[in-house]
C-alpha cells in the first residue's frame, strides 16, 4: 500500500507539533506511514523547540513508506515556511496552499493511497487572496479542475459513535433557510449514501435526517422548511429505495439509545452536526470529504494557535484522521456484492 500524503497545514499552528509527535510514537501508536508536505527547516526548528529528538530528512512519495521508519520523511515545497509559532503569518499562505494541492496532486496521480490534511487558518489565507470558504471546497475546486466538471463536496464527521453530515456548511446562520434546498439535501444524502457503501462497506446504510427547526417544525407551527424542504427529499429517496427517516427533532437524535437506530446523521447546518461529533468524540473525531475522485480526512480540530510549540496538543484526532484514511485506501472496502 502507498504512503499517506500529509499536508503539513499552517506551521504556526500545532499541526508540525502533531506530525514531530506521532512520527515518535510510530510503534507505539502503529502510526500509518505518511510522507509530510512542508518546509524541512522549520520543521527541523518546531523539533528543536520542543526538545524532540525527531530526525527531519528530504523524500520523496516511492522512498517514503521505508524512509519513515528511520527519519521523518518530508517532501520539500517550493514556497518556503516561515516558523512563526502561535501567529499566523500572510507570508505563509503559498506554502500552506501549495502542500494542500501538492497532496491532491499526488493522490490523483496514484503515487500517494490519501490526502490527509493538517488544520489550516482561513484568515491569513483570505489576505493572501485565497477566494475558497474552506479546505473542503478548495478540495471540491482542485478535483473539478482535474475531472473537467463540477464537483460537490459533503463534510462527513466520522467518530467511534456517531457520523454526522451538515448539509450546509461554511455560511451564516441566517442563510441557512434560504441555501437550504430540497435538491440540496437530496444531492448531499445521495453523495453520503454511495460513499459509506463504497468506502465505509456499509451494505445499505441506515440515514436519519433531521429538521431545521426545533421539535422538526411541529406540523408548521414552529416553521414551514421541515414540510415543504425538507420531506419532499425524503420522501423522494425512500422512494429510490433508500433506508431514510426524518425529519427528526435534532433535541432528540444523538443521545446513545437514538444513534443505534442510523448509520449517518445527516443535518441541516455545521454546528447542528458537528456539536455532538465534537461533543461525544473530540480528540477522536475525523473530519472526512465525501464526493471527490480521492479520499481525503483531517482531524476534526483547528490549529490551536494558543498551545503550539507547548507539547501540550494531543495527536489523538490526527492518528484517527491517518488510520481511517489508510483503512479507506484498502481495497477490501469496496461496495459490497
Amino acid at each position: 500500500m502507498k504512503v499517506l500524503a500529509l499536508s503539513i497545514g499552517d506551521p504556526s499552528g500545532i499541526g508540525p507539533d502533531l506530525a514531530l509527535l506521532l512520527w515518535l510514537q510510530r510503534h507505539q501508536l502503529n502510526v500509518p506511514e505518511f510522507l509530510l508536505l512542508g518546509d524541512v527547516e522549520q520543521l527541523r526548528l518546531r523539533a528543536k523547540h520542543l526538545q524532540l529528538n525527531v530526525p527531519i530528512e528530504i523524500s520523496s512519495p516511492a522512498s517514503a513508506k521505508t524512509d519513515f521508519q528511520h527519519f521523518l520523511p518530508v517532501l520539500p515545497l517550493q514556497n518556503k515556511l516561515i516558523e512563526n509559532i502561535g501567529a499566523p503569518l500572510t507570508e505563509n499562505a503559498a506554502g500552506i496552499i501549495e502542500a494542500i494541492e501538492l497532496a491532491v496532486k499526488l493522490t490523483l496521480d496514484g503515487q500517494t493511497s490519501a490526502v490527509v490534511t493538517c488544520p489550516i487558518s482561513k484568515k491569513p489565507l483570505y489576505d493572501a487572496g485565497f477566494e475558497h470558504p474552506g479546505h473542503t471546497e478548495f478540495l471540491a475546486s482542485l478535483a473539478s479542475q482535474h475531472l473537467g466538471r463540477p464537483v460537490m463536496p459533503v463534510m462527513l464527521l466520522a467518530g467511534p459513535d456517531l457520523r454526522a453530515v451538515p448539509v450546509t456548511i461554511h455560511i451564516p446562520l441566517h442563510d441557512v433557510p434560504q441555501q437550504l434546498t430540497t435538491q440540496l439535501i437530496e444531492e448531499t444524502v445521495i453523495i453520503t449514501e454511495r460513499d459509506l457503501r463504497t468506502r465505509f462497506g456499509i451494505g445499505k446504510p441506515r440515514i436519519a435526517v433531521s429538521g431545521l427547526n426545533p421539535h422538526a417544525g411541529e406540523n408548521g407551527a414552529l416553521g414551514h422548511e421541515d414540510q415543504t424542504v425538507v420531506l419532499p427529499a425524503i420522501e423522494n429517496l425512500r422512494a429510490q429505495g433508500m433506508d431514510i427517516k426524518g425529519p427528526l427533532p435534532a433535541d432528540t437524535m444523538f443521545h446513545a439509545r437514538a444513534r443505534q437506530n442510523y448509520d449517518v446523521a445527516i443535518c441541516m447546518y455545521h454546528d447542528q452536526a458537528l456539536i455532538p461529533a465534537k461533543a461525544l468524540a473530540f480528540d477522536e473525531s475525523v473530519n472526512v470529504t465525501l464526493g471527490l475522485p480521492f479520499i481525503r480526512t483531517s482531524p476534526d480540530h483547528g490549529t490551536a494557535f494558543e498551545i503550539a510549540g507547548q507539547g501540550i496538543a494531543r495527536p489523538d484526532s490526527l492518528l484517527a484522521a491517518l488510520k481511517l484514511a489508510q483503512t479507506l485506501s484498502l481495497p477490501a472496502l469496496k461496495e459490497p456484492a
